[in-house]
């Protein structure tokens, strides 16, 4: 049988947002987004379990995860686009607002779309 959960009924938090009108340059700076990763990481108190593994890729962009006692944040930039993907998955009872709340700060988006839903 296939149900709805009612809010905050989930095991985990899951944001997605795509953070528009990013300067390319801060989107092509992966020692820059890795400093990101951590710190979003350490504002909503999430414990590491390794350092983000980070690419550069050849258009560019800056693909990275860091994972998470029992979670993850990921990103993608798309510097010609001017763009950064983020995904993050946190246990419900951390505040996964907290970290995309520190790339709002430092990347200072034009434009901002999000999604929160309750998983698990």
């Amino acid at each position: 049988m296939v149900g709805t959960a009612a809010a905050g009924d989930g095991a985990f938090t899951h944001v997605i947002a795509d953070l528009a009108g990013v300067a390319a340059p801060a989107l092509r700076d992966a020692t820059a987004l890795t400093g990101l990763l951590i710190a979003a990481a350490g504002a909503a108190g999430f414990s590491t379990i390794g350092a983000p593994v980070v690419r550069q890729l050849p258009d560019g962009g800056v693909a990275a995860v860091l994972f998470l006692d029992a979670c993850h944040i990921t990103l993608r930039t798309l510097p010609d686009r001017e763009t950064l993907l983020l995904d993050i998955l946190a246990p419900a009872t951390r505040d996964a607002q907290k970290a995309l709340d520190v790339f709002i700060r430092r990347l200072a988006p034009k434009k901002l779309r999000s999604e929160t839903r309750t998983r698990g």
